[in-house]
């Protein structure tokens, strides 16, 4: 084998890696999917169940819920707290230095202004869970404010991208199903990708990846 033909060899070996790794999962969404084994290096741990009462609404006190971001809201129940990641969607992000994400995202302080005028608003809001916790232990389900999804609004607005086609339904096809047709009408959105967004604060903070080491002659 000549010189030539191993370096060309190698370098598209390279490509490919690079390639497999650029069209794979969202790396580090929070809706990370149920499928992933849990002893896979760098990969989410399988869904835990969800405890809590799940698939049917619940109703909810306004006054009980305060927004995160976009996508987030915290449920202040009497003697606990209830994390939700809203099912559906991914808005642009806020700061957040615990998750690595030292800036605010194009769009995202406007998504959170958007989240928290809806709620701020709302008489009536139910919960509808899904039946297991994403991997950092939170509610995944789906807020229907004044009767209306949550997640359908946003996507409307252009404020978040709709992730069923991703993740799925999370066994909530009707409420899903809202979400994909809200997205397909509201077409291309103005914001970067989340889940890129999300990796390139995280090479920011961490450094990028080193760089694979070079071929021997």
């Amino acid at each position: 084998m000549s010189q030539r033909f191993a370096r060309g060899l190698a370098a598209a070996s390279s490509m490919m890696v690079f390639l497999g790794g650029a069209l794979g999962a969202w790396p580090g969404d929070p809706q990370a999917p149920a499928q992933q084994p849990a002893a896979a290096k760098g990969q989410n741990p399988p869904p835990k169940p969800q405890p809590r009462p799940q698939g049917q609404p619940l109703a909810v006190d306004p006054a009980l819920v305060t927004v995160d971001d976009g996508d987030t809201v915290v449920i202040h129940w009497p003697g606990d707290e209830e994390t939700v990641r809203i099912l559906g969607i991914d808005s642009p992000e806020t700061r957040h230095d615990a998750h690595k994400i030292p800036y605010d995202q194009s769009f995202g302080l406007e998504a959170r202004a958007f989240a928290q005028g809806a709620f701020a608003t709302a008489t009536k809001i139910d919960l509808v869970r899904s039946a297991t916790l994403d991997p950092y232990g939170r509610t995944l389900g789906y807020l229907i404010v004044n009767g209306k999804n949550y997640s359908v609004l946003i996507v409307t607005a252009r404020l978040a991208e709709e992730t069923v086609t991703f993740y799925g339904d999370n066994g909530l096809p009707q409420l899903a199903a809202e979400v994909m047709a809200a997205a397909k009408s509201a077409g291309a959105m103005p914001f970067e990708p989340p889940h890129v967004f999300r990796k390139r604060m995280r090479n920011v903070v961490d450094g990028p990846a080193p760089a694979p080491a070079a071929p021997r002659p």
